[in-house]
């Protein structure tokens, strides 16, 4: 009889859930990593042990996984978020693992590393500038206003803030000059996008462009993804194609699962970050849906070596979105119509984080939006009929003022 292989999961909480899923389904064992934060809710029936961690940084969370390769060999490491990403390509390096490569986590995680390594390789990008104190910055950023500060390892739109004036950006260098080292860019206008994909040993298996709605200036928090985007412009596609295929190559690209941002300005696509982790907003859910086949359980076969070309699909299938529905700040006084938006036939569900009672913050990074809703449709037209329906039948009042929330569309 044949020995299960052993799938370590480093993080799970509620978007990594579909990684131990399909575990399940392949007959694997697995044991993960887990938050203390997630502690209490981690589904102990889809893993057979769990491996706690006391603290949100990357040290803890490597320190972690080394004692659980210390106890059992795994024969595949996936790391789901941001923090996760140094601790599993360390035991993927260190023991010859299926991954993204040690030097392709380390350039993911810091913004100026990857401006750094992608301007040595003509990769198109914004113009930058990298200080250890923002006020360093003034001049350059009053000879090239708008600009876009940043922090160099967070995620979420975290700390992204677009300066547009001279009275702006005096106030963000008194606000933000404590900080430390900021990445400030030249603000790249046009559409948003992202790049979702699969690579075995250096090779795209499965690639899609999501395209994205954010929120308006100073902040760039995402709405709506939209997978299965095609450019109609044959040309800026093949552009599209050199730049995302270019950044695989300079980080030294091998096994993984590979998320990559980009805009489309006047000069054509220009990177804004690339990620080899799984991507949040439950892209992956959305991905799944529009292609036909369980991204989560691609990731999790290329992470042990096994093979998936027989489950990959390259067209869609359907056409599916993630949408964040938001509200003014304040106090919620009431939710209506989730009912109602989970009744139409293209909605798969709509999840809500908040409640009644509960307090909306001004809307700075995605970690302050109040939940979710997917959707999944046979066309275009009916992808944008079922996300009218949710925006106009999901309503909440916050303080004595009833709004629909805005999407900033």
């Amino acid at each position: 009889m044949n020995t299960p292989k052993d799938l370590l999961v480093v993080g799970v909480g509620t978007m990594g859930r579909p990684y131990l899923d399909a575990a399940a389904r392949l007959g694997l064992r697995v044991r993960a990593v887990e938050s203390a934060a997630a502690w209490d809710s981690r589904p102990t029936d889809l893993a057979e042990t769990f491996y706690r961690v006391d603290g949100h940084e990357e040290e803890a969370w490597a320190g972690a996984v080394a004692a659980a390769v210390a106890e059992r060999v795994p024969d595949g490491v996936i790391s789901f978020a941001e923090p996760q990403v140094m601790a599993g390509a360390l035991v993927q390096e260190r023991l010859g693992l299926p991954g993204p490569s040690l030097h392709a986590a380390v350039v993911s995680r810091n913004k100026a590393l990857q401006r750094a390594t992608f301007a040595a390789q003509g990769i198109a990008q914004p113009e930058h500038l990298l200080v250890s104190d923002l006020a360093e910055a003034r001049e350059w950023m009053l000879e090239r206003l708008p600009v876009v500060v940043k922090p160099l390892t967070l995620a979420g739109s975290e700390g992204v803030e677009l300066v547009r004036t001279a009275a702006e950006a005096d106030d963000i260098v008194a606000r933000r000059s404590a900080e430390g080292k900021v990445l400030v860019e030249e603000a790249v206008e046009g559409p948003e996008y992202s790049w979702e994909a699969l690579v075995r040993d250096g090779e795209v298996l499965f690639e899609n462009v999501t395209a994205k709605e954010t929120t308006l200036p100073p902040y760039f928090v995402e709405l709506t993804h939209r997978p299965g985007h095609r450019f109609d412009d044959a040309e800026l596609a093949q552009q599209v194609r050199k730049l995302t295929y270019g950044v695989l190559a300079a980080i030294g690209m091998r096994t993984g699962l590979v998320h990559l941002e980009f805009k489309v300005g006047r000069r054509g696509p220009a990177l804004m970050e690339i990620a080899v982790r799984t991507p949040g907003d439950y892209l992956p859910d959305a991905i799944s849906l529009s292609y036909g086949f369980d991204l989560y359980e691609a990731v999790v076969r290329l992470a042990l070596g096994l093979p998936v070309d027989e489950l990959v699909r390259t067209s869609p299938v359907s056409w599916s979105a993630t949408h964040f529905p938001i509200t003014d700040p304040g106090t919620i006084k009431s939710i209506e119509g989730v009912d109602d938006a989970s009744a139409h036939p293209s909605v798969v569900r709509v999840r809500l984080r908040k409640r009644p009672g509960d307090l909306v913050r001004p809307l700075t990074s995605s970690s302050q939006r109040m939940g979710h809703v997917l959707v999944n449709a046979a066309s275009p037209t009916e992808r944008e009929d079922a996300l009218k329906h949710v925006r106009e039948t999901l309503r909440i009042t916050v303080g004595n003022t009833s709004t629909e929330q805005n999407t900033a569309e």
